[in-house]
């Protein structure tokens, strides 16, 4: 499928887009909600997240080979039915995890070889391997298989690398056009995203841009940021290799969640994000205002009886105290992580609403320069 991006206003660089896909549209900039084995962690369902404003899920190709099985969730009708999300859904290729998690590795010019890190069990997975897993969970979007390395890398590497990279994307795209042709797939319309890798080496990341942009996929990701590198950095990178990306493409900036990374990105072009940001922090009690970031287990929130946020209209804030959820935190009740995990995933996805309402009414920059001061501020 192409041109499934369209730009419908812009401010600067920032973009309200919208991308078509065959399990419905969803604007940009988008927040996508992280469910990694099908499931958000803290207890919230997918049901839940339709009405926390979620419009994309991600979950991960290589967490969900090792368990169900992709074989499994094929059975059973594709990842959509299997979670009971009948939107977008977008899977990692797994390239990450294999290269962070995975205890014993070897990179070959095929692929990986690796341990699973749940039983040890011996594991292959390469371009072809990771787009066949993706198409049998039949995702919206799937990401092509990429080399992530680390922030220390040299240059050399680094070029290696993109070039392997490079040539896996190639079997990637190979592969899903060969699987989309067959009658037994599930999803024949899925879409294909590159991945733009080259750490922090400028020329790298420009070269490796062209040579995936020249391949025409659905979309380009930027890969290998946030790791350690300094923000400054990061952003330089953005600026050097979005206006490499035809304005037909979305841009999706892997792993980076932080409210005013986005703020930033979004300033630079990117229109798609993830991270497990929002609710990693939200299952150790911190949670997010438009007045800067709570930390529930403070003793100056014992007797505070009003909502998170008086400006959020969520479930939570709308029916429970701050005194309240700090009581389950405190008594280690379950609800307690639930609760605020609904509160920071809707904070975030009423944020790019906010974001995206910005740039319709061309005040974009007005918003970003009034809430980049606050909204990581520590309360």
């Amino acid at each position: 499928m192409s041109g499934i991006f369209k730009i419908l206003k812009e401010e600067g660089n920032a973009k309200l887009g919208e991308v078509a896909t065959v399990h419905g549209n969803f604007k940009t900039p988008c927040f996508m909600n992280v469910g990694t084995i099908g499931a958000i962690k803290g207890g919230v369902s997918s049901y839940d997240l339709k009405f926390l404003k979620c419009q994309v899920e991600l979950c991960n190709t290589y967490h969900l080979h090792l368990l169900p099985g992709d074989d499994v969730v094929y059975k059973l009708g594709g990842l959509g039915k299997f979670m009971g999300w009948s939107g977008p859904i977008v899977t990692d290729s797994g390239g990450f995890q294999v290269f962070s998690l995975a205890k014993i590795r070897k990179i070959e010019e095929d692929g990986v070889y690796f341990s699973s890190h749940i039983n040890g069990r011996k594991i292959f997975m390469g371009p072809k391997e990771s787009i066949k897993i993706q198409s049998n969970l039949a995702s919206t979007i799937a990401m092509a298989f990429d080399e992530c390395i680390p922030c220390t890398a040299s240059f050399e590497y680094s070029k290696t690398s993109c070039s392997r990279t490079l040539r896996w994307l190639k079997i990637c795209k190979e592969t899903m056009a060969e699987l989309n042709s067959k009658d037994e797939t599930i999803n024949k319309n899925q879409l294909l995203f590159g991945i733009n890798q080259g750490l922090t080496y400028l020329n790298l990341r420009r070269e490796h841009m062209k040579e995936i942009v020249s391949l025409n996929c659905d979309g380009y990701a930027i890969g290998g940021l946030s790791v350690g590198e300094p923000k400054e950095a990061m952003f330089e990178v953005l600026e050097e290799v979005i206006p490499l990306v035809p304005k037909s493409k979305p841009i999706y900036l892997m792993g980076v969640g932080t409210l005013t990374d986005i703020l930033e990105a979004v300033y630079r072009g990117v229109d798609m994000f993830d991270c497990v940001m929002p609710t990693r922090n939200a299952r150790h009690a911190h949670v997010n205002s438009w007045q800067g970031v709570k930390n529930l287990l403070n003793l100056k929130y014992r007797l505070d009886n009003g909502p998170i946020d008086s400006e959020c209209d969520c479930f939570v804030c709308r029916n429970y105290s701050v005194a309240y959820l700090r009581h389950l935190f405190k008594a280690k009740e379950t609800l307690a992580g639930r609760l605020c995990v609904m509160h920071n995933l809707y904070f975030y996805n009423n944020f790019l609403d906010r974001i995206r309402d910005s740039i319709k009414n061309s005040n974009f920059n007005y918003f970003r320069n009034k809430y980049m001061p606050v909204l990581s501020r520590r309360i």
